[in-house]
């Protein structure tokens, strides 16, 4: 369970839920706010249009007629009147008969007319009408109980809620004018019943929602992990035997293929590396154990002989320090190479001039070329000022002239140059030597790599120098191309950038 509590499914469900129940609950309380605004608005609405409705029908009908009370008799003194055509009228304490006229019978139509209007509105919709003494002229879904509201304003429609003798709220609006005072309530209790069943819709429907949210936020979290699940059992298969392997991709470009897709590259940069360390490894063995094993036969050879001379012994030892030397150029090589792969190498950041460089490796390639009469020439020599390390520089340098040196015939040629173009200096070693075959071009500055390797190692080569001349170039900014023809010579160039354009 603890487990489950951690998972991305897990928490991706419980955000999910989390987030439908709050909208639906958000979404509840807001539409219960809005509905129940709306129908309170509307009922006043309503309510206010009935007074206007019935003012409008009677004042102008009020100056014609006498407006008076409707009579509430017995049944026994309304069968007197069917028998006689009298009217029972209250005036203030007595009570009279008088005979009906026109005017009563037109007083009559009136409250009739507004009967027929109440039938076409809601049943529970309550009119009252007073005249100015507050006797009541006409009331209709009342019964007994009569509307008790002093607070009447004139000639304006005020609306209030109010309180019935039972405890029940009533939204009323009231007006009076000259004649009459009206009053037209409908019970609050309708709306709270409509608003309670809303409440209860709700009630029931949000926990419901949030449990399909659940459900079906579980089942789209497990779904769409699928894939995730997938990579991790296949990544899980993969070691160091197997990385050829890859994850099956869908191929559709979304979150999972993209992730896929990375997964993949880091597989084949995994791959290369793995690769490389075991051909670095391979080759490091052969590099080493040549010189071991020359070492080895000349020193038991020497072991073995008793007739050997002093001078013979000189010369096994010659020999056994010669490849000393060589393993020693090699092991520093590789040091130089793991600890520049683990970024523990020293690198300084200081003002260097080229040219000074240039000009004192110009000096040592002579020397160095002497021996095989080439030919060494100091082509432009431009001023240029960049920010590096300069013992690393001058050991790029010095690895490139000596491959120039070694891989030009007798009586050669190499030219050495400095100049500037834009924003980047750049220093081109030119030879005509024995060239690089344009298949290898792009593998010479792989580790141990060697075009000729019977000639390299004759020529005391180890395959490292232009791997460490390019980690050279690399770490300051710049890059080493060639250009080569095969008996015609290479061309080296190292750019780097200017720290500043000279004039």
């Amino acid at each position: 369970m603890k487990n489950l509590r951690r998972s991305i499914r897990f928490k991706l469900t419980l955000y999910y839920s989390l987030i439908v129940g709050g909208t639906l609950l958000g979404f509840a309380l807001a539409s219960y706010y809005y509905t129940e605004q709306n129908l309170l608005a509307s009922l006043d609405r309503s309510l206010y249009n009935e007074v206007v409705w019935l003012k409008n029908f009677i004042e102008p009908r009020a100056s014609k007629v006498k407006l008076k009370k409707q009579r509430i008799i017995p049944k026994q003194q309304a069968a007197n009147e069917k028998k006689s055509p009298t009217k029972l009228i209250r005036k203030s304490d007595e009570i009279e008969i008088v005979n009906i006229d026109s005017t009563d019978i037109e007083f009559d139509a009136i409250w009739n007319q507004i009967y027929e209007h109440t039938l076409l509105t809601p049943k529970k919709q309550i009119i009252q009408i007073k005249d100015r003494n507050g006797d009541i002229l006409y009331k209709s879904g009342l019964g007994k109980e009569d509307i008790a509201f002093d607070d009447v304003p004139q000639d304006i429609t005020k609306l209030v809620t109010i309180w019935n003798t039972k405890g029940q709220p009533l939204r009323l609006a009231v007006s009076q004018d000259r004649t009459m005072k009206v009053y037209v309530a409908y019970p609050i209790s309708e709306i709270n019943e409509v608003l309670s069943n809303l409440f209860f819709i709700f009630i029931f429907l949000i926990p419901v929602a949030v449990v399909i949210s659940v459900g079906g936020g579980w089942f789209l979290a497990t779904r769409s992990f699928k894939p995730v699940d997938d990579i991790a059992r296949t990544a899980r298969a993969i070691t160091a035997h197997n990385l050829d392997q890859r994850i099956l991709s869908s191929g559709v470009d979304d979150e999972m293929g993209r992730l896929i897709a990375t997964f993949n590259e880091m597989i084949s940069r995994l791959q290369l590396s793995f690769t490389q360390i075991q051909q670095f490894s391979s080759d490091a063995s052969h590099e080493l154990r040549t010189p071991l094993t020359i070492m080895r036969g000349e020193l038991e050879l020497a072991l073995r002989s008793k007739k050997h001379s002093s001078e013979e012994y000189r010369k096994v030892l010659s020999s056994a320090l010669e490849e000393t030397m060589h393993m020693t150029v090699i092991t520093e090589n590789l040091l130089t190479m793991a600890k520049a792969d683990r970024g523990l190498t020293n690198f300084a950041t200081d003002d260097v001039w080229l040219r000074s460089i240039v000009q004192e490796l110009f000096e040592d390639c002579e020397i160095l070329a002497e021996r095989k009469h080439i030919s060494v020439t100091l082509g432009t020599l431009d001023d240029a000022l960049i920010v590096g390390d300069p013992i690393r520089l001058r050991q790029l340098l010095l690895n490139l002239i000596d491959n120039a040196v070694k891989y030009t015939p007798e009586k050669g040629s190499i030219e050495i140059s400095l100049f500037r173009e834009q924003r980047q200096a750049k220093i081109r070693i030119k030879d005509s030597g024995i060239g690089i075959p344009a298949n290898d071009l792009s593998k010479i500055f792989d580790r141990f790599y060697r075009v000729d390797k019977a000639r390299s190692r004759e020529l005391g080569g180890s395959g490292l120098g232009l791997s460490i001349s390019k980690w050279i170039a690399d770490i300051h900014g710049g890059t080493i191309t060639v250009e080569s023809e095969v008996n015609t010579g290479s061309i080296f160039t190292v750019i780097l950038p200017l720290k500043y354009q000279t004039s």
